[in-house]
């Protein structure tokens, strides 16, 4: 950041008063700008023994298979963009969200929240940003060509949940992101 998006003065980093870390702070008006980490919301749609995977048309990571997730947006909750993101991407309807994945990704400045939810119809198709969208039982699952370790995570851990009958919310703490684990 080189300007103030308040008065367009030139920004500096310092530490304000009462705070314990630089900041953004504008050399005129002082106004301070705190720059926080992003949250991205999305589901995993469940259909009988199947999840709902959308192959992404857009970087980063095109041509890769990842649950319907994008960023939250100002005004809305974490479930109402879940729900925008799925009907988005898959143009699916979901419902009985539950949120499931809670992931930190302090690296890259991110939170990551992932619903659990019943698909509603099999009346879905591929959005804007999407390929391709299918549903995969567990053998299934292109697990090479995931798009992103949080969502070989949450796959793994709901098919383990899956056989235990219980899905509690799980709580994970990236320490660098990287690409999903070869199985």
């Amino acid at each position: 950041m080189n300007f103030c998006s308040q008065c367009g003065a030139s920004i500096k980093l310092a530490i304000p008063e009462g705070d314990n870390r630089q900041r953004h702070i504008c050399t005129s008006c002082h106004h301070i700008h705190y720059l926080n980490p992003k949250i991205v919301a999305g589901c995993l749609p469940v259909w009988q023994d199947k999840v709902l995977l959308c192959k992404r048309s857009i970087e980063p990571r095109s041509g890769y298979w990842t649950l319907p997730a994008g960023f939250m947006e100002n005004g809305e909750s974490t479930r109402h963009a879940a729900l925008r993101e799925t009907r988005e991407e898959a143009n699916a309807r979901v419902s009985n969200l539950q949120l499931y994945t809670l992931t930190s990704m302090a690296p890259v400045s991110q939170v990551q929240m992932i619903y659990l939810a019943q698909l509603d119809d099999l009346d879905f198709s591929a959005g804007d940003e999407t390929e391709a969208v299918a549903l995969y039982s567990e053998e299934e699952i292109p697990w090479d060509d995931l798009a992103f370790q949080t969502i070989h995570n949450a796959l793994k851990l709901f098919f383990e949940d899956r056989k235990k009958g219980i899905f509690p919310l799980h709580h994970i703490d990236l320490e660098r992101p990287s690409k999903p684990p070869e199985n």
